[in-house]
């Protein structure tokens, strides 16, 4: 599951056309599929400090905001990992992909710093794992998205923002919930963006885990309202979404789509009075 709603301007044009995505899964590394219930996980992280734990064979996928720079860099490499993919016979492809990844990571310092006026907070929520020989069979994830912290290496194999604007444009907000004089404030509604998830570990409900944790912060905020956009021919990240309580609210005209050169996508929302406390 992967989906690229963002907030920024769309990136520059790749120097190679990109690569179809295999038909097969790729491998996942031994010991790192999810086992854990959702119960499990939620007292894991009331042990943890507020890191929501997923067990997978003996390593454990910590779900927190990001606490490090360090972090924070390994988690825009996977995002450039999961959104942009390059044929191996791809000329500059490399510098590619770290040109966009500083891109990338100054524009995400500078939403979470204040630095861009229009956002009043913005929270990076990463999944991580502690670096194990097992995890040596995703080679590629291992040493893109590897950090150090407080001497353990960990390599984070998930990742979404959760935005809260000053203002959102129309595309983004849409018109719920539709009653006159309720939420007409921007500052009640917050956005999800860049929400990925290793491929070599889609499936095992560490995207939920992602989402659940990000609803968590949006209530702290007190968010009223949570949207994001998932693309409609993403058929797992639309049942990743329902399963997380959004529903349908708009989808996006074909022409615009056309325009931006990518598949449509659909706008869901979230009643977050509605959710369990």
């Amino acid at each position: 599951m992967a989906s690229a709603s963002r907030l920024l301007p769309p990136a520059p044009p790749p120097a190679a056309p990109f690569r179809r995505y295999p038909r097969g899964r790729p491998a996942v590394p031994r010991g790192l599929r999810c086992c854990a219930s959702a119960s499990a996980a939620a007292a894991a992280a009331s042990a943890t400090g507020g890191a929501a734990l997923l067990e997978r064979g003996g390593a454990a996928v910590a779900v927190r905001e990001f606490v490090t720079l360090d972090e924070l860099r390994a988690a825009v490499r996977l995002r450039v990992r999961t959104f942009y993919e390059y044929s191996v016979e791809s000329v500059g492809a490399e510098d590619h992909r770290k040109a966009l990844a500083e891109r990338e990571f100054q524009a995400l310092q500078d939403r979470i710093s204040g630095k861009m006026i229009c956002f009043q907070r913005v929270s990076c929520i990463n999944g991580t794992v502690p670096l194990s020989p097992s995890m040596m069979l995703a080679e590629d994830l291992c040493s893109g998205c590897k950090f150090v912290e407080d001497g353990e290496e960990r390599v984070v194999v998930g990742s979404l923002d959760l935005n809260q604007c000053l203002w959102l444009p129309d595309e983004l907000t849409g018109q719920r919930p539709g009653v006159s004089g309720v939420n007409e404030d921007n500052n009640t509604r917050a956005y999800l963006s860049n929400v990925c998830v290793a491929k070599e570990l889609q499936r095992n409900g560490l995207g939920y885990a992602l989402v659940d944790k990000s609803k968590k912060l949006a209530r702290e905020w007190g968010i009223t309202d949570l949207y994001v956009h998932v693309a409609i021919n993403n058929v797992a990240g639309q049942k990743l979404y329902e399963k997380s309580g959004f529903v349908y609210e708009s989808e996006e005209p074909a022409w615009k789509a056309r325009f931006v050169g990518r598949p449509r996508r659909l706008l869901l929302w979230l009643d977050m009075s509605k959710e369990p406390l």
